[in-house]
């Protein structure tokens, strides 16, 4: 089911006493969501991505803008009729009733022609419980469960009543580390196997890139850059992207372009021919420093991080707006000084305007 949203905007009456202007959660939200893909909404609390997920659904109306599942208009359709599917972050299971109840729960409510028989709730229930694995767990009570758990059963709820758009807001924050790795393998399965039109509602980048096939980012309701994870992460259209984008986060400069080559300081540090002269923020990704004794940048070496399979060298570097993480692989290195100087590697370089952290593309 292809998802298209119109110009989409959503505004909340302030509650400032000081001012009574309102608040614009959803600012012209404008994107097609393909059919069959899981689109993951990925920003900063407080950057309108629930919002954009309720509007879909149909818990809030738009101000403005319109939405259509397929060719149909649903802009203005109440969220029972629009055939969709959401789970929460908190899981709202019924305690007092087992998982099988629970699952189907959202059948027992199904009026007139679509009502189903008791024999045929419970083999829905079965089949969704299959598809996220706990077909053996359906006489327990929710308090019964691990976190996990409860959240494969409020997927299982969801999945049960076929619907046309699945719709997932922050499903693995209340999971520990090892378990939302696991349950986002689980729903990126799912939703392999089941082909349903996803929408991933997260603040956690990891999770965005390693499980969806587009991501949105947002930040103060506006869309910042849609794009295939990977070609976000090599080329984001500005700083706030490149920023929220990877783990560890890119390191950020202060410099400068002069005839043709910019500059970390006094370091010469890359030629960058047919960019403007002037000051710049630098942005370069932890894996694009190339530990070398005649590298431009200088920086202070501080210490050594093992991470298993990677270590990062940390440093310092005056012109930087925090310490210096550089990743490379893990191997004994001794440093007998304090100074370390790097190489970069051109394409994990980037340039963004000092004014407004626009991207500056190279020629």
């Amino acid at each position: 089911m292809k998802i298209v949203l119109e110009h989409l905007t959503k505004k909340f009456p302030s509650r400032n006493k000081k001012s009574r202007g309102e608040v614009i959660a959803v600012n012209d939200f404008t994107f097609e969501i393909p059919d069959g893909k899981l689109v993951g909404l990925l920003g900063p609390s407080g950057c309108g991505k629930s919002t954009t997920l309720n509007l879909i659904s149909g818990l809030l109306a738009p101000t403005e803008g319109k939405i259509f599942f397929g060719g149909d208009e649903v802009t203005k359709l109440p969220p029972e009729n629009r055939g969709v599917g959401l789970v929460f972050q908190n899981y709202a299971l019924y305690p007092h009733l087992t998982v099988l109840k629970n699952i189907m729960f959202p059948l027992e409510n199904l009026r007139g022609a679509a009502k189903l028989s008791k024999e045929e709730m419970t083999k829905r229930a079965f089949e969704a419980a299959k598809l996220v694995q706990i077909e053996e767990l359906m006489d327990r009570k929710p308090k019964e469960l691990s976190g996990g758990q409860q959240q494969r059963v409020a997927i299982a709820r969801a999945l049960v009543k076929m619907p046309r758009v699945l719709l997932l807001d922050e499903p693995l924050s209340n999971l520990d580390a090892r378990l939302r790795l696991q349950t986002r393998e689980e729903i990126r399965r799912i939703q392999h196997q089941t082909q349903i039109t996803t929408v991933f509602v997260t603040h956690d980048q990891d999770e965005a890139m390693s499980i969806s096939d587009l991501i949105v980012v947002m930040r103060d309701g506006l869309i910042q850059q849609i794009g295939a994870p990977q070609e976000v992460y090599d080329n984001p259209v500005n700083l706030f992207v490149a920023k929220f984008l990877g783990t560890p986060p890119i390191n950020v400069f202060s410099g400068r372009v002069e005839k043709g080559m910019l500059f970390i300081g006094q370091d010469a540090v890359l030629a960058v021919p047919g960019v403007p002269e002037g000051k710049v923020n630098i942005g370069i990704r932890p894996e694009g420093f190339i530990p070398r004794e005649d590298g431009p940048l200088t920086c202070s070496f501080l210490r050594l991080e093992v991470m298993g399979r990677d270590m990062s060298i940390i440093s310092e570097n005056k012109y930087c707006e925090s310490s210096v993480r550089a990743i490379i692989n893990a191997e004994k290195m001794d440093f007998h000084t304090g100074i370390i100087h790097f190489a970069l590697k051109p394409q994990k370089v980037f340039l963004f305007r000092e004014e407004d952290g626009a991207r500056i593309f190279l020629p």
